[in-house]
């Protein structure tokens, strides 16, 4: 039996670059060359698509040639470029190890839709209306899920902090992680707590500070046939949860870390996993993602935000959340290469 011939992309343009890489280091280690033949492509930070041999720490010098995806939805290939003359590599799907901006927020999505290639994870729409905090936030609290309270504004507005009362989260309503995240306790703080996620986004998102603890749960499949992994906590020490903010995350956080399964009661891992199950359905998510929640103490689940497509390095979450639930990353990977090519999402 012939090997499906997967198109695997990492690196990217967004502040999430380097965890990119990381996730596809983890993906390359679980795919199964029995069964697919993987090209790796990587794009550099400056948005240069290279063709390389694997995505190593130090890829981008080692042999890559110039790549990029074929318009031409008869063709469903990359085109390499090769002495002048161009390469064609079919593809049978393509799994986008993209975190963040034009990874999650749809780019990468509608290029591959033009192109006609299969692949891993949210469509377009799926995927633009998760990374906008406030759209989903909009969306989700139509369909009866708890969010939030929360406004937003421009980066570059004038805001009368006495609008407000703390403590409140400051973020980039469109970016990935934590970056340019802020909790603010006085209100002298919000204008520069503004300022800094506005680096990241022209738009602002401040948001109550919810008393609970952070929760996720991992989610796969599409339409109503979901799987979800255990559920997991995250125990802070002291401050609040900045995810890929460590300079060695590989040793662990200094403030926090994640307990799989959460210790919770059983009633309340249920509703965390059917909330999640919820989430997923109404923000029109297939594939694979990860539902943040607050639980708070009477037992409320409020939502977070949704990642679709959650890191996959050794240390991130989704992975350990599903094979907490018996289904390890080879066995991942196999199952959402499946949902992309079964059509079962469209």
């Amino acid at each position: 039996m012939a090997k499906l011939k997967v198109g695997v992309i990492f690196g990217g343009c967004s502040e999430e670059h380097g965890v990119s890489v990381k996730s596809a280091q983890e993906v390359a280690r679980n795919l199964d060359t029995e069964k697919y033949e993987p090209f790796y492509v990587g794009i550099t930070k400056g948005g240069a698509w290279l063709l390389c041999d694997g995505p190593e720490p130090q890829w981008e010098s080692g042999r890559c040639r110039p790549v990029a995806l074929s318009p031409d939805r008869s063709v469903q290939a990359l085109l390499v470029l090769e002495q002048g003359r161009y390469e064609t590599i079919r593809l049978d799907v393509v799994f986008p190890v993209l975190h963040g901006r034009f990874g999650e927020d749809g780019a990468i999505q509608g290029l591959l839709e033009m192109s006609g290639i299969p692949y891993v994870g949210c469509d377009v729409q799926g995927s633009a209306l998760c990374m906008d905090k406030s759209l989903a936030y909009l969306v989700a609290g139509n369909a009866g899920i708890a969010t939030p309270k929360f406004w937003t504004v421009a980066a570059d507005e004038s805001i009368d902090p006495d609008r407000f009362t703390c403590p409140v989260f400051v973020k980039p309503a469109r970016s990935g992680s934590s970056f340019g995240v802020s909790k603010v306790s006085r209100k002298e703080e919000l204008l520069s707590a503004v300022k800094s996620a506005g680096q990241y986004d022209s738009k602002v998102l401040i948001e109550e500070a919810v008393v609970g603890s952070e929760i996720g749960c991992a989610v796969l499949g599409n339409g109503p046939d979901l799987v979800v992994g255990e559920v997991d906590r995250i125990a802070l020490s002291h401050g609040f949860f900045r995810i890929h903010q460590e300079s060695e995350p590989e040793s662990g956080s200094e403030n926090s870390t994640a307990i799989v399964p959460a210790d919770i009661p059983a009633e309340s891992r249920s509703l965390v996993q059917e909330t999640a199950k919820a989430v997923y359905r109404a923000l029109g998510c297939r594939g694979l993602s990860r539902v943040d929640m607050f639980l708070r103490e009477d037992g409320e689940v409020i939502l977070n935000e949704v990642n679709t497509l959650p890191g996959m390095t050794s240390y991130s979450r989704y992975p350990r959340m599903m094979a907490a639930a018996g289904l390890p990353l080879a066995e991942v990977i196999d199952r959402v290469v499946s949902l992309a090519l079964t059509g079962k999402s469209q």
